[in-house]
């Protein structure tokens, strides 16, 4: 059994990675809604989860360089604390009625998730190279736990402070994403990293010619965007244009999260079966199935299947591009490799986050389903380049 082959340091950051994640799903449950709340404009709406995202990939390169210096434990454990006083600011934020103070509340949140993304090469790194797809896939359950908890305590929490609904919310996350830096105290890491400018390895121009290398940043890039894309214009469009309750909008967006992580269970096992190229094209049937149930159905039931099948897809997508992604490089490249890969996922899931309220103001929930199928014919066309490439080889 795979699990079995797991160390301590995997169980460590699975069990930080429950509470770590509740920054990103809390922001994605409520930042839409705090948004509309706040903004001037509903076209504004979704600037706090854009915000986040944007803090996620610019903090991509900075996270690589300082757990390349000074180790992973240092980086989780910092990010940790980072996290949390951006809970806080948030809370300020909404106390205040400042939505450009929660904006910016959102964009150091956002920061701090960058290193919490690294937590899938850390699980990797600890254990034999035939199971890592199992340890990327077990880090992603453990977000089942936060995708339950982190919405679960906000909304539980909203009216703590009397007269200031959402304040009690952030006070609590701040205690929540407090809790991996007591964790990964714990954690063991190598004593000397590597440095990213110590220019050893190829360059990214040179890992750049490798197919497989492409096609692993190409398929995370575009299942995080895609993903991104919809999820981030789903409260907005469920809660306030169609008017589903906050209660439903939470059930969906916490079944989209589960639909994103429990495949885990069994992905990485299909992955060694199947090949990496195999996943992904059924990762991209799932999210043709979730943009054609969003052309049919905007009902309680059509937005809560078009989400799940959206983590569906997402995670097979995902999981395989970053297992393959571990087989371009070495080790001393893994810095770099990280670097880049994680700086174009949250690169593009930024814009596509930026963009989402801007087009759903201006066109319809239906309209930008199908914006998506443009980049899925593109992804497409890759995995057969790549497949050629290989076979050609």
């Amino acid at each position: 059994m795979p699990f079995l082959s797991f160390t301590r340091n995997v169980w460590l950051l699975c069990l930080a990675q429950i509470f770590a994640f509740t920054g990103a799903n809390v922001t994605i449950f409520l930042g839409g809604i705090v948004g509309a709340l706040l903004a001037p404009s509903i076209v504004f709406a979704t600037l706090p989860v854009a915000a986040m995202i944007v803090g996620t990939a610019s903090g991509t390169i900075p996270a690589a360089m300082i757990m390349s210096r000074w180790g992973r434990r240092v980086g989780f454990v910092g990010a940790s604390i980072l996290a949390s006083c951006s809970a806080l600011l948030g809370a300020l934020a909404i106390w205040q009625s400042h939505f450009l103070l929660y904006c910016l509340a959102s964009l150091s949140l956002g920061v701090s998730m960058a290193f919490v993304q690294q937590y899938r090469f850390a699980t990797a790194e600890s254990v034999n190279s035939e199971v890592a797809p199992q340890a990327i896939s077990a880090i992603l359950l453990a977000g089942i736990a936060g995708a339950f908890l982190g919405p679960n305590v906000a909304n539980y929490a909203r009216d703590l402070i009397p007269d200031y609904a959402f304040v009690g919310s952030y006070i609590a996350l701040s205690l929540m994403v407090l809790m991996p830096a007591f964790i990964l105290t714990c954690l063991r890491t190598p004593k000397k990293s590597l440095d990213l400018d110590q220019g050893k390895g190829r360059s990214v121009k040179t890992l750049l010619q490798q197919p497989d290398f492409v096609l692993a940043v190409m398929a995370a890039a575009v299942s995080y965007a895609l993903m991104s894309f919809i999820m981030t214009a789903t409260p907005v469009s469920m809660h306030v244009m169609d008017g589903h309750s906050l209660h439903d909008t939470g059930v969906v967006i916490q079944w989209h999260i589960v639909g994103m992580f429990l495949p885990s269970l069994f992905v990485g096992k299909i992955i060694r079966k199947f090949g990496h190229r195999t996943i992904m094209v059924a990762g991209i049937v799932a999210l043709i199935v979730c943009i054609i149930i969003g052309q049919i159905s905007q009902t309680f039931a059509g937005y809560w299947f078009s989400l799940v099948m959206l983590g569906v897809g997402w995670n097979f997508l995902f999981v395989s591009g970053t297992a393959l992604l571990i087989t371009c490089y070495k080790e001393s490249e893994k810095y770099r490799a990280q670097g880049f890969n994680d700086f174009m996922v949250f690169g593009f899931q930024a814009l596509a986050s930026l963009s989402a309220g801007w087009l759903l103001s201006a066109t319809s929930w239906k309209i930008i389903n199908l914006m998506s199928l443009p980049f899925l014919g593109l992804l497409l066309v890759v995995i057969w380049w790549s497949h050629n490439k290989l076979k050609q080889k």
